[in-house]
């Protein structure tokens, strides 16, 4: 369950209490937001905040589970083109695992040691089959640095957002110059409409991360859009409940807008042309744009 801020939260009051953002600062607490109305699988953050502690993995899957259905998607592709794949900011495996069931060769980069070590469980406990198809790297996607080529590369979960505009140009290059002819660049991202942001630069969301552990976890996500900087900052408020006591934990994120005039430039600049592009509607205000982009040789 989540909500948009502006719309009451019927039953559950005393137990979002604890995680409102004056329990964690006691300066000015920021006041509401207008609200957003956002269909209910549709929460701020994706891969773009890593867990800050194991604890908080449950969120991380929170976050990230509306959104597997790209996983057919981005199957499909890979069948046309072929593997071996580059997942960039693979997280926790979301796609690196399905794909290496599928018989694709894939190599896995994140910075989070934690995600890599859930995906090496993960693959080891399905079989060799899946384990022996799959490789890990911790980098950051700002210093990336490859070595080998790949007929398929994924910025999945609107990972391009999460990496600053001056070293956004040097990772496309980057990408592309390790595409096998005929490989491709998959990438998606959230599309703001101008008008949108300006009339709503706050929003807020209440929602209850699903675990199974006997943990029960409530979160106020805090969304911050800064026009001037063209970037984003996500904070996330959340209260862990078990029998003896209660956990509060705030984790950030930090983003940026994507100009997509822009961001085609860049890959026209990186060797890549657009061959593809699907949007999917999320509001009247947002939308979730994939490109498929191929080289240029």
């Amino acid at each position: 369950m989540h909500t948009p801020s502006g719309t009451s939260l019927p039953v559950v009051p005393a137990a979002l209490a604890p995680v409102l953002p004056s329990r964690y600062d006691s300066g000015v607490v920021p006041g509401p937001g207008a609200g957003i109305r956002v269909t209910s699988d549709s929460l701020p953050g994706l891969e773009s905040v890593a867990p800050g502690d194991p604890d908080s993995i449950w969120l991380y899957d929170a976050l990230l589970g509306p959104h597997s259905a790209d996983i057919v998607r981005y199957l499909g592709l890979a069948r046309a083109t072929g593997g071996p794949v580059l997942d960039l900011g693979s997280g926790a495996g979301r796609l690196t695992v399905p794909f290496a069931r599928h018989g694709f060769a894939v190599e896995a980069v994140d910075r989070d040691a934690t995600a890599l070590a859930r995906i090496e469980t993960w693959a080891r406990r399905i079989g060799p089959q899946v384990a022996e198809l799959i490789g890990t790297t911790r980098a950051d996607l700002t210093e990336l640095r490859l070595d080998r080529t790949y007929r398929l590369a994924l910025l999945a979960g609107a990972m391009v957002s999460a990496v600053p505009p001056r070293a956004r140009p040097g990772l496309l290059r980057e990408i592309a110059s390790h595409l096998d002819t005929g490989g491709a660049l998959a990438l998606d991202y959230t599309s703001h409409l101008l008008p949108g942001l300006i009339a709503e630069p706050q929003r807020t969301w209440a929602f209850q991360v699903p675990r199974f552990d006997g943990i029960d976890e409530w979160v106020v996500a805090r969304q911050v859009f800064d026009l001037r900087a063209m970037s984003e900052r996500i904070t996330y408020y959340a209260a862990r409940t078990g029998k003896l006591s209660t956990e509060r934990v705030v984790l950030t994120t930090d983003k940026w807008i994507i100009d997509p005039e822009h961001l085609a430039a860049e890959l026209h600049s990186a060797g890549l042309h657009i061959e593809g592009r699907r949007r999917h509607r999320i509001d009247e205000r947002t939308e979730s744009v994939l490109l498929v982009c191929r080289t240029d040789g």
